[in-house]
């Protein structure tokens, strides 16, 4: 396994040569490569301490993740005296390429796995600095430093399936087009909510207890559907409700009953405004959490208590 060479202090230390301008990549830079929140992590970590150490760097990224970021096509234009790899794997075909794409860099792998050190992708690298491998001690995951960022609210999202039974007032597919396009450009931690439950499968609640556990752990609750209202309440959580048929149907009477606030839909205007999502955002998250608790302590539907007066009818 190659090191940082001896006395040195390794690559960030001191004594060591001063890079002019790093790029740093991972499997987040590529096209047909993942994103995932410990390898962008991981990079995070490693911008910071380049940061601190006064080293200039950029960071490539895939078009597909984020298309306005700089990705390889465009770094390969610059003038950069080295480039680090983070994190993942450090062998298969796109690192490779990295290689071929970077020839005059000096190349780092830094937090990687490394499995077949005859990988030619792993040979291509001047310096690995592996979390893991063949006669390596393991070392913590980069991820681990990244900088925390601010609070963001958890939103649980809750989809009503597709209603036959309002013909064509059903307008679900588009409402949730539109609702999915905005939920993208919030910054929040979007939880998915299936109120569909099923003992034999874990990705799914097998209980309305365990259902509430996931709900009480968000800020707020965006659905179209009729228990996704409810459920929030019941657990002292602000909703963001959406009616998915046109004119409003049975969640438009549930939020009625509720006395509390729901976008509806018309023939018209087919598809909720972005302001208004917007502005019900805002009101779920300072206002509206205020009065979920006081919905939550509320008494519950007198329904249950007709229907044993009506069977105690002769």
């Amino acid at each position: 396994m190659r090191k940082a060479e001896e006395g040195s202090g390794g690559w960030f230390g001191p004594g060591g040569r001063t890079p002019e301008r790093v790029l740093v990549t991972g499997w987040f830079s590529f096209l047909h490569g993942e994103a995932t929140a410990g390898d962008v992590g991981a990079a995070e970590t490693v911008c910071a301490r380049l940061g601190a150490a006064g080293i200039p760097h950029d960071v490539a990224w895939s078009p597909v993740f984020r298309p306005e970021g700089m990705d390889l096509e465009e770094a390969e234009g610059r003038d950069y005296s080295d480039l680090v790899f983070v994190c993942g794997p450090a062998g298969g075909e796109q690192i490779r390429d990295l290689h071929r794409r970077f020839p005059h860099c000096r190349r780092v792998a830094v937090g990687v796995s490394v499995v077949d050190v005859e990988d030619p992708a792993f040979l291509g690298f001047h310096d690995v600095l592996p979390r893991d491998g063949p006669r390596e001690r393991p070392q913590r995951d980069l991820a681990h430093g990244a900088p925390p960022g601010s609070p963001l609210p958890v939103v649980g999202v809750t989809a009503a399936p597709r209603q036959p039974e309002y013909g064509g007032c059903s307008n679900h597919e588009r409402v949730h087009e539109v609702l999915g396009g905005w939920l993208v450009d919030k910054d929040c931690a979007r939880l998915p909510l299936d109120t569909r439950l099923d003992r034999r499968d874990w990705e799914h609640c097998a209980s309305p207890a365990q259902f509430d556990a996931l709900v009480r752990r968000t800020d707020l609750v965006v659905t179209t559907r009729l228990h996704g209202l409810v459920l929030a309440l019941r657990n002292g959580v602000p909703a963001l409700v959406v009616d998915p048929v046109l004119g409003g149907a049975k969640v438009t009477a549930q939020a009625r009953a509720w006395a509390w606030p729901v976008l509806t839909v018309t023939d018209s205007e087919r598809e909720p405004a972005p302001e208004s999502l917007d502005r019900w955002w805002d009101w779920c998250l300072t206002e509206g959490a205020r009065e979920a608790t006081l919905r939550a302590a509320e008494p519950v539907s007198p329904l249950a208590d007709r229907l044993v007066a009506a069977l105690k009818r002769k």
